[in-house]
């Protein structure tokens, strides 16, 4: 019997790490999570430290390596995908020279604004060579850079590259400071209308005003970056020499293990955050509601990426901050706070007894952008209980992508017949109903939700290594089951959505005039 290999995915999230190691047969032979917190500065800064990352990351796949106790010389390699928009100044060995500023910060966003107020024709030329221009918010690593240059010279000076999360573990493990043409997409300054020749390009850089030296050469997207550090490999328990692959975003790479890349397949992702995905054989985007496309880790493709906003994240706000909260007026905290979520999400009614929820608690993203936008439950009444609520927040979620979705099909110039469900969103049979019915189509819940990520890099690791093709992905990533959309909620789904659109135009002068930053005084 063949000896299976085996390549080690690190999932660098927000919230911490997810590691697995995975089989050429797309088995987890072991897998573990860490957590790495979250540092808030003032209002609009969000920093991790980058060392506390590399820590996590260490740890997490130490444990899994001597969990699975297999030879060392059964991994073949390792692969890293994270968040992105995380913008990590470092050295020329890959260390880090300062916090990484995460997608969270907003602290660039005056930097960015005034590069607008000096270059009339910084719109156009984004739009035409890299279709997803720096973002007024300041969210974006080319704000985070600008925030760098303008109020931490001293580190921008030392700066030998800004990396993204996924790169500067990769150079951790090889020594070698890179990008590649997935990776380097969040620095917003590369051409991407040739998906066979990513570079940097210097009309951005002129009008960005950074310097071009503090950027990370640009590597294969298809091959390994180098090899695994000795001294990492005698602490982990592997073999030195190993190969470190390219890495992605965790976008790039769920879209690949959602299978999005064939004809008819949308996806969904539900972590923190919620995205519909899909692939194009071309660089395309709709600013107006802010679709885009980024390169892909498959040759030849984009991988089209809409932002809805929050989505695990409100789950957790609402079950640990109101239903199991712990303060002056009681002590409810739980050990498991979703023991019972899909028991009483099951038995309350489609529609939650007509209660609204509307999740832009961070503001609207996609289908519109609105930093004001906020959250309310609308049409409460004595009837309203903590189990309607609960319902009402995942069908406010569902609504919020099924008025991104037509956007979504449109840029891709089909309609999706199936949609596949990721993130731990999916793990929640209920939840995955209800997408089902809200959006009317068919969707597909994936095995392992929580680790598509990992399995996807995983794929493209063994791809790279020349042991696994396109045909194979769906042994990586299989589907757990399929929900098609219930008749009966047909009707009160398309009343409730209608009323979710009309109660975001009815209430966007309230949202401006509460979350406007002047006219409150000391408020």
């Amino acid at each position: 019997m063949k000896s299976q290999l085996y390549v080690l995915a690190i999932d660098l999230g927000t919230s911490g790490p997810k590691v697995a190691l995975v089989s050429e047969d797309g088995e987890i032979a072991a897998c573990t999570v860490r957590a790495v917190p979250t540092l808030h500065v003032g209002a609009d800064g969000a920093e991790q430290n980058p060392e506390a990352m590399w820590s996590a990351v260490s740890d997490a796949c130490r444990q899994v390596i001597a969990q699975a106790t297999l030879p060392a010389g059964r991994v073949l390699g390792i692969v890293c995908e994270s968040q992105y928009f995380s913008l990590i100044p470092v050295d020329a060995q890959g260390r880090e020279l300062a916090n990484c500023l995460l997608w969270l910060d907003k602290r660039g966003g005056p930097y960015t604004l005034a590069m607008y107020g000096r270059e009339p024709e910084a719109l156009g030329r984004w739009m035409e060579v890299h279709r997803l221009p720096p973002i007024p918010t300041g969210i974006d690593s080319l704000s985070h850079m600008l925030f760098v240059q303008a109020e931490q010279p001293e580190v921008y000076e030392k700066t030998h590259a800004f990396v993204e999360p996924m790169d500067y573990i990769t150079a951790r493990l090889t020594g070698t400071v890179g990008a590649n043409a997935c990776t380097a997409f969040p620095l917003l300054l590369t051409d991407n209308r040739r998906i066979d020749d990513v570079h940097y390009d210097g009309d951005l850089i002129s009008m960005s005003g950074l310097d071009a030296a503090k950027l990370p050469p640009l590597l294969p997207i298809d091959e390994a970056v180098g090899e695994l550090k000795r001294d990492i490999a005698e602490d982990w328990g592997l073999n030195p020499g190993i190969a470190v692959f390219a890495g992605m975003n965790d976008t790039q790479a769920v879209a690949v293990g959602a299978e999005t890349f064939r004809p008819g397949v949308g996806g969904i992702n539900i972590g923190t955050t919620t995205q519909i995905l899909a692939h194009v054989d071309e660089m395309r985007s709709d600013l107006e509601h802010a679709v885009l496309s980024m390169p892909s880790p498959l040759p030849g493709r984009y991988t089209v990426m809409a932002e809805n906003g929050l989505g695990g994240k409100l789950i957790e706000h609402f079950m640990r901050n109101m239903v199991f909260s712990t303060d002056g007026l009681a002590d409810h905290s739980s050990a498991d706070a979703y023991a019972g979520l899909e028991k009483v999400v099951a038995a309350v009614p489609p529609g939650s007894g007509r209660l609204l929820f509307l999740p832009w608690l961070t503001g609207a993203q996609s289908p519109v952008t609105d930093p004001n936008a906020r959250g309310a439950f609308l049409n409460m009444s004595l009837d309203t209980t903590r189990a309607s609520m609960l319902r009402a927040i995942l069908e406010g979620v569902a609504f919020n992508l099924r008025w991104l979705l037509p956007a979504v099909e449109s840029l891709c110039g089909s309609s999706f017949e199936q949609i596949r469900c990721s993130g731990g969103g999916a793990v929640s049979e209920q939840w995955s109903q209800i997408m089902a019915d809200v959006m009317d189509r068919r969707v597909l819940q994936v095995a392992n939700a929580r680790y598509l990520n990992s399995c996807a890099a995983a794929f493209l690791g063994f791809r790279q290594a020349g042991l696994a093709d396109l045909d194979q992905v769906g042994k990586f990533c299989p589907i757990k089951r399929s929900y098609d959309p219930l008749p009966a909620n047909r009707d009160i789904y398309a009343r409730m959505f209608e009323q979710f659109v009309a109660a975001y135009e009815s209430n966007r002068g309230i949202f401006d005039a509460l979350n406007a930053d002047t006219g409150w005084g000391g408020a």
